[in-house]
């Protein structure tokens, strides 16, 4: 099953949208947003695709409320889980957060086979040791709104995730992977 992981909308429908249908097109069946999506009105076109959105709050968190609301009226299209959420789609056991510190401890526990965070604003693809003698992937997609990380060029990334081959490409909205590609 292939995921699309992106986060760091910012209150940015349009690459939302694009990158959602980049992701759908790829065969993508289901969404991660690792926080700092802030709006409802960011979420309103992206729920028009109808692939199921999974979003965690960020540290800009917006209006809670309205998200909630919108989750209540979505007939099962959009969950929001608040600080964190811990997912099981196409079989893997998923842990998405925010924050990259929370994100390394957690996929150091071992209990995760994909731990997905956002917050840097730089996508990244790589596995993190964990306490079990394993390895556990630890991705970042970047910033979906193409908003500066400190000292690179502004691109609007996300991932496209394999959950069966559990690969994972970081691509930018033009739908030309860059030069990080990771299996496991």
């Amino acid at each position: 099953m292939k995921i699309c992981i992106l986060s760091d909308s910012h209150d940015r429908s349009d690459p939302l949208v694009e990158a959602i249908k980049e992701a759908k097109a790829a065969g993508a069946q289901a969404v991660i947003h690792c926080g700092d999506l802030i709006g409802v009105n960011t979420l309103r076109a992206s729920l028009k695709l109808d692939i199921p959105i999974h979003a965690v709050h960020g540290n800009n968190i917006g209006d809670v409320a309205s998200l909630y609301r919108t989750m209540a009226k979505s007939n099962g299209l959009f969950a929001y889980y608040g600080q964190e959420a811990v997912l099981e789609i196409g079989g893997r056991k998923i842990f998405v957060t925010h924050m990259p510190n929370h994100g390394m401890a957690f996929a150091c526990t071992g209990d995760y086979d994909l731990v997905c965070h956002g917050h840097s604003h730089t996508a990244h693809v790589g596995m993190q040791a964990n306490v079990k003698g394993g390895k556990s992937w630890l991705v970042n997609p970047g910033s979906v709104a193409g908003i500066d990380a400190p000292g690179v060029k502004a691109i609007p990334t996300w991932i496209l995730g394999d959950l069966e081959s559990m690969s994972f490409e970081i691509r930018t909205l033009q739908n030309s992977p860059s030069p990080c590609h990771a299996q496991g």
